[in-house]
């Protein structure tokens, strides 16, 4: 029987490894939890309170303020309250306006603060924005949980071939395939999973955002989220390389924490990183064109239009290029180590070419 080529071999590799997946109860339990969460996530929000909001009170408008649920600090001047509106010192400031009173804030109007005074007074916003920083904190959240639950779900991968190894399955399987092949029909189905699960959630986004009564903020997250599925599915595709790699070193399933910790890094780097830093524009910026945390990082920019669609494009086209070179390297130590059984196989062994 002649031996299948390598699309063949990829592809019959792939076409496993998705079966495989299909049929756990954990793969259906991990999604349906994935959707529960995205609806989750638009309420909570509305659901929990956090503490008095800070306000700062210039003058006779301090009388406005007083028994309200509001964290007052006092002020001299209109100035130095519109400067600790800008610094973030405080949410919102309550100016004199005429016999009345105004209040300034940054980017969106201070609903928690307006609701605390007797009457609405007029609301100056010195740097509007599309977007309120309650749905710049939920984009963010979402985003990053996607990507943070999509590439751990990659572990699969070292799992099954830390599997192959320790039954020596693998040696069967090499010689019906090559080891590249089944380096790439392992990446190839789990990223076809993983895309029928992106956009099946990219489907029912938009009903969750109508549960929650946001029906407005679709026309901001729709063309974000269709930035987001071509970097999450890049980045899904660096990670998985990353995983087969560190599954590929080792023979044992209890030794796979030992060579997992970069992969962990890489993965939950982005969450964090954008979680951390998403209110600091000069870092998210950087931070989008890094190959490992751009599948955030960018989406974020661009759903709160900080960036625009040539850098959405610049920072796919490094990432993609990116996500070659790792092909590569993973290739060449996947292909040194998959073969190798006992101790940890060491980098250094796994790159140097076989005699």
């Amino acid at each position: 029987m002649a031996r299948a080529s390598f699309g063949q071999a990829t592809w019959l590799v792939a076409e496993r490894e998705m079966k495989t997946l299909v049929t756990t109860k954990g793969f259906w339990i991990g999604f349906a939890f994935t959707i529960v969460a995205l609806f989750a996530l638009t309420v909570l929000p509305t659901v929990f309170g956090g503490d008095d909001p800070k306000v700062a009170a210039v003058g006779s408008a301090a009388q406005a303020v007083q028994g309200k649920a509001l964290d007052v600090r006092e002020v001299s001047t209109v100035e130095e309250a519109a400067g600790l509106v800008r610094s973030d010192d405080v949410e919102a400031a309550i100016v004199p306006d005429g016999a009345g009173i105004k209040v300034l804030a940054l980017n969106d109007p201070p609903n928690d603060v307006i609701r605390q005074l007797v009457e609405s007074p007029p609301v100056e916003l010195l740097d509007p924005s599309a977007v309120t920083s309650a749905q710049r904190s939920v984009t963010v959240i979402v985003f990053g949980l996607v990507f943070l639950m999509f590439g751990m779900g990659g572990a699969a991968i070292a799992q099954s071939t830390v599997t192959e190894k320790q039954t020596r399955i693998v040696e069967i399987l090499v010689s019906t395939v090559p080891v590249r092949a089944l380096l790439a029909g392992k990446i190839l189905g789990h990223t076809i999973l993983t895309l029928g699960q992106v956009v099946v959630l990219a489907l029912v986004a938009p009903i969750a955002l109508r549960v929650a009564d946001l029906g407005t903020l679709l026309g901001v997250v729709a063309p974000a989220l269709g930035w987001f599925v071509p970097f999450l599915m890049f980045g899904f595709v660096l990670i998985s390389s990353m995983w087969a790699v560190a599954g590929a070193l080792v023979s044992r399933q209890e030794d796979l924490g030992s060579t997992m910790g970069l992969v962990m890094i890489a993965v939950m780097g982005p969450y964090f990183g954008v979680q951390f830093f998403y209110e600091n524009p000069t870092v998210l910026k950087v931070m989008s064109f890094v190959p490992f945390t751009a599948g955030v990082a960018m989406p974020v920019r661009l759903f709160s239009q900080q960036a625009q669609a040539w850098e959405a494009l610049l920072s796919l086209v490094v990432l993609a290029g990116t996500v070659v070179v790792m092909l590569l390297v993973a290739s060449r130590l996947y292909t040194g180590s998959l073969l190798q059984t006992g101790a940890r196989v060491k980098l250094s062994k796994a790159w140097a070419p076989a005699e």
